[in-house]
């Protein structure tokens, strides 16, 4: 297990909140497409939802994809034990009562030649992080006001 550890990318996470429980499933194929053009690995993908008293419960792949059609049957077991209930119950929080969340942990497969050219040379990454979208455009917004 080492040596393939030795030779993931990044692995990152995502928790994508769905208000009132809808999922359109538009993201799905393009998810999809990423696995299938080996950009990422699922590792995990896991959903909860907060019910209107607050409380968090865990929701099957199944349970999601009643026949809505969303396609989600693809991800049925795709769970590597990384996800415990405490991540759960922490996604859960996060959310809008009434509201569901789909939790993915995946590696980043694109970047793996790279992070085992870094390990292979003593490298190793010490602080890592993510820029949201709105605060990237709202700091190109008072640049650019800045500018005029």
């Amino acid at each position: 297990m080492s040596d393939d550890i030795e030779d993931m990318g990044p692995v990152d996470f995502l928790v994508v909140e769905f208000p009132g429980n809808r999922m359109t499933g538009e993201a799905f194929p393009l998810l999809i497409d990423l696995v299938d053009r080996g950009i990422v690995r699922i590792l995990d993908m896991r959903f909860v939802r907060k019910d209107l008293d607050g409380s968090v419960v865990a929701v099957e792949i199944a349970q999601m994809d009643d026949g809505s059609g969303l396609g989600l049957s693809v991800f049925e077991g795709a769970s590597s034990g990384l996800l415990g209930q405490d991540d759960l119950d922490d996604a859960g929080n996060a959310l809008e009562p009434g509201n569901a969340a789909a939790i993915l942990v995946y590696e980043n497969l694109w970047a793996a030649p790279f992070a085992r050219a870094l390990r292979r040379s003593g490298a190793q990454m010490v602080a890592g992080g993510r820029i949201p979208v709105q605060a990237l455009l709202a700091s190109l917004d008072a640049e650019e006001a800045g500018e005029g």
